[in-house]
């Protein structure tokens, strides 16, 4: 993997295995690269502070309706909430940098 995946929940660093990695920068990369307005995607932040959801894409602030701000804030609290060590989610954030490995197709 050639993305640097960076969590940290309620201000604590948190130790991701490289699946754990994976699935959390495609399911980010899934629910952003969707969005009206973005193209590609080089870097993803996204901070969570109670219910204050922000979100940037290649280091630029993205506008969300209350709708795609809370189906992305409940999506990662669920998907953060089932890994070891995490008990409550109250802050997150998320950081995503560098180049997607290219897509790996079954034959």
């Amino acid at each position: 993997m050639t993305r640097t995946i960076n969590l940290s929940v309620n201000d604590v660093p948190v130790d991701l295995d490289y699946f754990v990695q994976g699935f959390i920068d495609h399911t980010v990369n899934g629910m952003v690269s969707g969005l009206e307005g973005v193209h590609e995607v080089k870097s993803v932040e996204i901070t969570l502070d109670g219910n204050k959801l922000a979100v940037n894409i290649n280091n630029a602030p993205l506008s969300l309706n209350e709708f795609v701000s809370k189906v992305v804030r409940n999506t990662l609290v669920g998907m953060v909430s089932s890994l070891k060590g995490v008990t409550e989610v109250k802050k997150l954030k998320i950081a995503i940098s560098g180049t997607q490995s290219p897509k790996h197709h079954a034959r």
